[in-house]
């Protein structure tokens, strides 16, 4: 139907805007029935973290330490415990102190963060140091290795109760399924708790703890203080305990049986696994957190078994080998976001 004419010959204008609306409404899109997302796309797995430096580096540090087990067994058969303590610190402390003067300078700390670092450097150094020397006197290999499975979880749980570090599902998934994959590791060496290892059994307990109060400790410090600075701070700190305990027994040393590969031995263990590698592994937990740092330590007893395969002809078992994949399987998942 046309519109109608005004008197003037224009057309109305309440028919034009009624066949606007008409023709309005006819376009008008017809809504569809909804489609369900779930049965429509399916539901991304969550993204893993990129790999990256941070994560070569403590991988770098785990084979380090991982190896320095045989490194020092070789070693101790020639030079006492606490001997090899004291020497391998004072080392460590003079090459540190080195280093930081030759990069940064020595600039001072406010009286706070020095009063920290010091703090960390007798429970993560001297209390440390000497709770595993003594601790290991008085208990099995197979002991100490499957005692310090506990270290990344009291990180964990530590780091969680501070509130400095958040514990993710992937994170707790990874860790647990790790800490098994550690514990089958080191109980295929047969591992014997029973009262004749308490007071050593003890010790390695205490050594893990001071290592988690240290480790969780680096966080709160800030960013504002560089690793370097608190890994030198902190050796400097807790060497002069550590040196001082192993005194007597350097005094009674018989240099003249000690052979070039024990001091050679020495000097290794103080410069890789103690100067580079602590300042490696404060530099990772300050970019990543304790939690996730300390979740690599499971492979610590990975790498000492390939060691021993390699250098000493000690087989990997069975269990061994399960372990080793439940550690790899943990760290990937923990790596999830």
């Amino acid at each position: 139907m046309g519109a109608r004419l005004s008197p003037g010959g224009h057309a109305d204008k309440r028919g034009r805007e009624g066949n606007v609306g008409l023709h309005a409404r006819a376009l008008r899109p017809i809504p569809l029935p909804a489609v369900s997302t779930s049965a429509a796309t399916a539901t991304p797995a969550p993204a893993a973290r990129a790999f990256s430096a941070n994560d070569l580096a403590i991988i770098g540090v785990v084979i380090v330490w991982g190896t320095n087990y045989t490194v020092v067994k070789e070693a101790l058969a020639s030079i006492p415990a606490l001997a090899f303590m004291s020497l391998r610190f004072t080392i460590a402390a003079l090459a540190m102190g080195a280093l930081l003067w030759a990069v940064e300078g020595w600039k001072p700390l406010p009286r706070k963060t020095f009063l920290k670092l010091t703090a960390l450097g007798l429970v993560g150094n001297t209390v440390y140091q000497v709770c595993f020397i003594v601790g290991l006197a008085h208990t099995t290999a197979a002991n100490s290795g499957m005692l310090t499975a506990v270290t990344p979880v009291l990180v964990a749980a530590l780091g969680a109760m501070l509130g400095i570090d958040r514990l993710t599902r992937p994170l707790v998934v990874g860790l647990s399924l790790a800490v098994a994959g550690m514990l089958l590791v080191v109980s295929a060496r047969g591992p014997n708790l029973g009262g004749a290892t308490w007071m050593g059994d003890g010790l390695i307990l205490a050594g893990c703890a001071c290592w988690a109060v240290y480790t969780v400790g680096i966080r709160t410090v800030g960013t504002e203080v560089s690793a370097l600075r608190i890994t030198a701070i902190s050796m400097l700190t807790g060497a002069p305990g550590v040196v001082l305990a192993g005194v007597p027994a350097v005094m009674k040393l018989d240099t003249a049986n000690v052979g070039f590969n024990a001091w050679a031995g020495v000097v290794y263990s103080a410069l890789v696994p103690l100067v580079l590698s602590y300042f490696i592994w404060g530099r990772t937990v300050q970019r990543v957190g304790s939690s996730r740092a300390a979740l690599y330590n499971t492979g610590i007893p990975v790498v000492a078994a390939l060691t021993a395969w390699a250098v000493r002809g000690e087989q990997p078992t069975l269990l061994q080998v399960l372990g080793a994949g439940l550690i790899l399987t943990g760290v990937l998942l923990s790596r999830r976001k």
